[in-house]
């Protein structure tokens, strides 16, 4: 009778080998697995661009944040219908973030919050912009969607 929790000890060494590791705690490195299984690997090219992948998906989400796509003066149930999408692209885009940010790679993290802080300054401050910053427009709305919430 198995107390021990161990189940069967019988494992030889090509079915150690198979097991990998999930880090628990934030580590530095580019040996990691972010989003897919295998992905980036051991490469470092492959883990730059899983850096600028995770910066691109922070950037977008601030940018859909911030955007304006549909026109004044479009129909309601149209205008409806694509904020309903534009809200599933960026909650989506915001859940991608989050599962490569718990793949506690610390170089994704620093990626994760660079791309939502560039996104913010290009397009939610007003550093840029030639015309005062307009705290609301006539629907109550700074963008397309309402701002995320917790």
């Amino acid at each position: 009778m198995d107390h021990g929790g161990m189940g069967d000890m019988s494992m030889n060494d090509s079915t150690m080998a198979k097991r990998h590791y999930t880090h628990m705690t934030f580590f530095w490195g580019k040996n990691s697995e972010i989003l897919f299984s295998g992905w980036p690997g051991t490469r470092g090219g492959m883990y730059a661009l899983a850096l600028l992948v995770v910066f691109a998906l922070s950037f977008l989400v601030e940018w859909l944040n911030h955007c304006r796509l549909i026109r004044p003066g479009t129909g309601h149930v149209p205008a409806g219908l694509a904020r309903t999408a534009l809200h599933a692209a960026r909650v989506g885009l915001a859940y991608l973030v989050m599962l490569a940010v718990m793949s506690f790679n610390g170089g994704v993290l620093i990626a994760a919050v660079v791309g939502h802080a560039v996104g913010f300054l290009l397009f939610g401050s007003s550093v840029f912009w030639k015309t005062p910053l307009q705290p609301i427009d006539n629907d109550g709305l700074k963008g397309d969607l309402p701002p995320m919430a917790c």
